[in-house]
């Protein structure tokens, strides 16, 4: 019998070829075994397939994501029209701040002059920049209220119904009526405010107006040139929450909450330095000619 030449000796297949310094893992591995004598054999390594890989969402970075989201495009939104967004804003602020000074005047009509003698900076009393830092503190607190009163409506309006659909049992039934709830605290929270402002004001002008010996009417309007401003700066928040919420866009609030305190900063800085600066005159000028 002929031999076989030794360049057309038939060569090993791919799968007998032994593989040297290979792994495999032990759960994903064939042995196969040589077909014919004396070949050796390998193990073939077999990959699996990567598993469907399930994610859990919290509900609460849903919502923030989701909020950060609405107020990035509202922000942008507005700013094509900021005229048309702000304008009914600044209309409510007049109106209300408008409405806290008429109550401010019938508190006074009907409140005793108190017998404290009250020292006011510029008039018989040195303004200096102590004084300047106490009312933008006062003021920025009043603003931080009623900006807390627009999150709120936010967070009341558009975060927890978001967060309600994925949930459930109490836990859901707390979140679909938390809104509700968190909103009438707010109105609450906002119409005590605007009470005690008005009370505490209303007394301290008719102290004042005893005080210097003018009458209430002109004290209230040497009031106007800052407390106009003031006042319509810091309810500038609410204004915005009650007509967005009125239209149902709740998620539109974070934003808002945003606009107005960078409108109403700049306001409350000037309204300060004419509360030590003009009125003083004013007063000088109507209690002593």
């Amino acid at each position: 019998m002929r031999g076989v030449h030794p360049k057309l000796k038939p060569r090993p297949l791919a799968a007998d070829v032994k593989v040297r310094g290979a792994r495999a893992p032990a759960d994903h591995t064939v042995q196969t075994s040589a077909s014919r004598p004396g070949w050796t054999s390998r193990r073939v390594v077999a990959r699996a397939r990567p598993r469907a890989m399930s994610i859990k969402v919290d509900p609460k970075q849903l919502a923030l994501v989701r909020g950060l989201d609405d107020t990035r495009r509202a922000l942008a939104a507005w700013q094509e029209r900021p005229l048309a967004v702000l304008g009914p804003w600044f209309l409510g602020a007049v109106a209300i701040a408008l409405a806290l000074l008429g109550a401010v005047a019938a508190v006074a009509a009907a409140s005793p002059p108190d017998p404290t003698r009250y020292a006011i900076p510029g008039l018989n009393v040195r303004a200096d920049l102590g004084d300047y830092v106490h009312i933008l503190i006062r003021n920025t607190l009043v603003l931080a209220l009623h900006a807390l009163a627009c999150v709120a409506g936010f967070i009341a309006g558009s975060s927890l119904p978001l967060q309600a659909q994925y949930l459930s049992g109490l836990n859901r039934l707390v979140h679909e009526r938390a809104g509700p709830l968190a909103m009438a605290f707010v109105a609450a929270a906002t119409l005590f405010s605007l009470a005690t402002q008005a009370y505490v004001l209303g007394g301290t002008a008719s102290t004042l107006a005893a005080q210097l010996g003018v009458g209430l009417g002109g004290l209230l309007l040497s009031l106007l040139p800052h407390a106009l401003p003031e006042l319509t700066a810091v309810f500038l928040p609410l204004a915005a929450w009650l007509l967005l919420s009125r239209e149902g866009r709740w998620n539109e609030l974070l934003a808002a909450t945003a606009v107005c305190v960078a409108v109403a900063l700049p306001v409350l800085f000037a309204t300060a330095a004419i509360e030590l600066t003009v009125w003083p005159r004013l007063l000088a000028q109507l209690a002593w000619g």
